[in-house]
């Protein structure tokens, strides 16, 4: 049976045969109608055959109604609906670079910026008279110096994404993408499926609340299956999931009817069972508790370093973390601050718009406590939350992370067209679907090279800004390096804009800044709760 979807091409193809046979008796009336048919039969035969575009192995002849639409659209967003600019939740200024950067397009703009740089809350980094000169974009970092199998990560990597939310041609590519460029791909809570290991590109190992593929008959965490995976060449970190931006605090089920062969053997789970991950995690319930898991993964993998992700919430949670290093001198050996913008394949509505509070806020908690307490140079900090370009990783990093993640600008390299399907099994481009027939269309090869293009390109853009800074290595960005218009008539940089701890400064007394004059007192490394009541705040200012 002709699946659906090509129901437009079938029916031309239908109607070419139809047409052919009626122009026997009088072509003059029915020449021209057979030869459209079959022209476009024809087309839609080299839309299935070709591998470069997914929309057009999906949906032949129909994927060029699309284009037509998206020629025009600029003329009829401008005058009748909206802007390049307008965010849904990703521009089309933003995709289009995503675009043409994975394609290897020129991604340059004539005639000036779109935005007002006159309107409050736009940004831009400061250029220098002297540029500098870098050699290379292949901008690393060592994660977990003083560990046995200590990891050069590179400043640019795939956030978490799990198999079942992506397909399995999608996993392929990414994964492919990531070794040839030598940067990271974040399993997702899913755990490691055989697509992340078939290409050899190097894993982050994310675990969340399910313990999916170190969990036992309960659920529970499993030594052994842990040290089974977590041994792999290509497993380089090991990551704990407290929480993720789009949906923290919030559990979720993959239905049985969901759970393929395939799914089970990368979770660990019988097939067609539900797949539940609780929205708190069982092997710990306290600060403590939490870093001494941390550091027990540490030494079942043999030394690789590992660290926790989190979007950050209550704050007295995060202080009491905080406290529990001084007090057992465990330290992760990096920290994912995920933001309330960070996106997934299907959350409730009010979490999406309402639970989480967002990336540059909490980056600059994270960063300022860790500053406060002498602990900044042990850990790592990466960032996730909309990062698609050059400039969001330059912001990100001025505030103080040291590299950053992006899961749906990737998606975007592999062909996703913010259909915003995800959740219902029918992506048009193959990247968020299990049905075989629409993931074909996904092809690895080609897929895998824009990942590729998409981070090295990014990687350029990136080089460029910071000798337009005068700069050398991304790790010298800092918050005066970054502008925001706070009003019409008034600039500041990101130094003066906001409170930046001392060194040390939080060892000697509380800053008068209210989140830490507020919450670290009430803080407890010995409970996520809080020793007294901080609920009554009227203002709240992050540092």
């Amino acid at each position: 049976m002709i699946a659906q979807r090509y129901w437009a091409w079938a029916t031309c193809g239908l109607l070419a045969v139809i047409f052919t046979l009626l122009a026997l008796t009088d072509w003059l009336w029915f020449l021209l109608p057979a030869a459209i048919c079959a022209g476009l039969a024809l087309v839609g035969w080299a839309d299935y055959a070709q591998t470069r575009q997914a929309i057009r192995r999906n949906y032949p002849v129909l994927a060029h109604f699309r284009f037509f639409f998206e020629f025009i659209r600029p003329e009829i967003r401008q005058y009748f609906l909206e802007a390049d600019t307008d965010k849904v939740p990703f521009s089309r200024a933003q995709r289009s670079i995503v675009y043409q950067r994975a394609k290897g397009d020129a991604d340059k703009r004539p005639f000036g910026t779109q935005l007002d740089p006159y309107q409050p809350d736009y940004e831009w980094v400061n250029h220098s008279i002297a540029p500098s000169h870098i050699a290379g974009h292949d901008f690393r970092l060592t994660i977990g110096p003083d560990r046995a199998k200590p990891y050069s990560a590179s400043v640019f990597n795939i956030s978490a994404m799990s198999f079942g939310a992506l397909s399995a041609n999608a996993i392929l590519a990414l994964n492919e993408g990531a070794r040839r460029g030598r940067f990271f791909h974040d399993t997702g809570e899913g755990s490691i499926s055989r697509y992340h290991r078939e290409k050899g590109g190097d894993l982050v190992w994310e675990i969340g609340s399910g313990y999916f593929g170190c969990r036992d008959a309960n659920g529970q965490f499993d030594e052994e299956r842990f040290v089974a995976n977590a041994s792999a060449d290509t497993v380089r970190m090991i990551e704990v999931k407290l929480s993720q931006g789009a949906k923290p605090g919030h559990g979720g089920v993959l239905p049985g009817a969901k759970v393929t062969a395939e799914i089970a053997e990368a979770r660990g789970v019988p097939v067609g069972t539900d797949c539940v991950s609780p929205a708190s995690h069982s092997a710990f319930s306290t600060p403590i508790e939490l870093l001494q898991f941390v550091d027990r993964l540490r030494t079942l993998s043999g030394g690789k370093p590992t660290g926790f992700k989190f979007a950050i919430g209550h704050p007295w949670e995060w202080f009491g973390i905080a406290k529990a290093m001084l007090e057992t001198g465990i330290t992760p050996d990096f920290i994912v601050i995920d933001g309330g913008e960070g996106g997934t394949g299907a959350a409730p509505l009010e979490f999406t718009d309402h639970v989480g509070t967002p990336l540059r806020e909490g980056l600059m908690l994270v960063h300022n406590t860790l500053v406060g307490l002498n602990l900044r140079s042990r850990i790592r900090l990466g960032a996730s939350g909309k990062i698609i370009s050059a400039f969001d990783m330059a912001r990100a990093m001025a505030i103080g992370a040291d590299w950053c993640n992006s899961a749906r600008g990737f998606m975007f390299a592999l062909g996703c067209l913010q259909a915003q399907t995800c959740h219902t099994g029918r992506c048009p481009t193959g990247v968020t679907t299990q049905d075989p027939k629409r993931m074909r269309a996904l092809v690895v090869p080609d897929k895998a090279e824009r990942v590729f293009n998409f981070h090295q390109n990014t990687l350029k853009s990136l080089r460029e800004l910071l000798e337009a800074a005068g700069l050398t290595h991304p790790s010298e960005l800092a918050p005066e390096h970054m502008i925001r218009r706070v009003s019409r008539n008034e600039v500041r940089s990101l130094a003066t804009l906001h409170t930046w701890l001392k060194p040390g400064e939080l060892l000697d007394s509380v800053p008068e800044v209210p989140a830490f004059r507020v919450f670290w007192q009430g803080a407890r490394a010995d409970s996520f709760a809080a020793t007294r009541s901080v609920l009554s705040i009227d203002t709240m200012r992050f540092p």
